[in-house]
């Protein structure tokens, strides 16, 4: 469900086509929530059934047409039950703490190179995050121009500080998560590997 409401905060601030949206979720939402293009048609087709959006051809050219979505009153007030509605949390289903769990049967190298490349994963993510938190700040990114754009001035201040919160606890998370991983290294460091045989 968070994939409709991560459109329905995109339609919010003005209709937009599949296509847009599509560009908008990689370079915004997408971030803090990742959906592939094969999701994203068919939530909005879920969504236009359900009366939460709507959508109209729009000629391009001579022969092109685009389909241009906008948010009905009906997705305005799911939006606002959702955003201010309690958060339903899943199970936590996490791959590197399940691997890690039972790093025991790993021979060294291959336990090195897991936490290894955990850390380097995340020190790419931790370097985009801080990256848009930048932007962020310079109000430097199209979708937080928009939504400045329709927003009251008074209002400015809380649309970039909520939205700095989104990405600082994506940076909270990217350093705790190479936090982890140097702890992983610095146990086998400690407990050593006997060899094997």
């Amino acid at each position: 469900m968070s994939l409709r409401y991560a459109l329905l905060a995109l339609l919010r601030v003005g209709p937009k086509s599949g296509y847009d949206l599509q560009k908008q979720f990689d370079t915004s939402v997408g971030h803090l929530w990742h959906a592939p293009d094969s999701q994203i048609y068919p939530e909005l087709r879920k969504m236009e059934a359900a009366g939460l959006i709507e959508g109209e051809e729009q000629v391009r050219g001579t022969r092109a047409t685009r389909r241009l979505y906008h948010v009905t009153p009906a997705g305005d007030a799911d939006y606002l039950a959702w955003i201010n509605g309690p958060l339903s949390y899943a199970r936590v289903r996490e791959p590197a703490s399940l691997k890690a769990a039972y790093l025991e049967a790993a021979d060294e190298a291959s336990a090195r190179a897991f936490l290894d490349d955990h850390i380097a994963h995340w020190q790419g993510e931790l370097a985009q995050w801080e990256a848009e938190l930048e932007r962020v700040d310079a109000h430097g990114t199209p979708m937080l121009r928009e939504r400045l754009a329709v927003t009251p001035p008074e209002d400015h201040a809380r649309v970039v500080a909520f939205k700095r919160l989104g990405y600082e606890n994506l940076v909270d998370r990217a350093r705790a998560e190479i936090a982890w991983a140097e702890r992983g290294l610095r146990l086998l460091d400690e407990l050593g590997y006997p060899p094997r045989g």
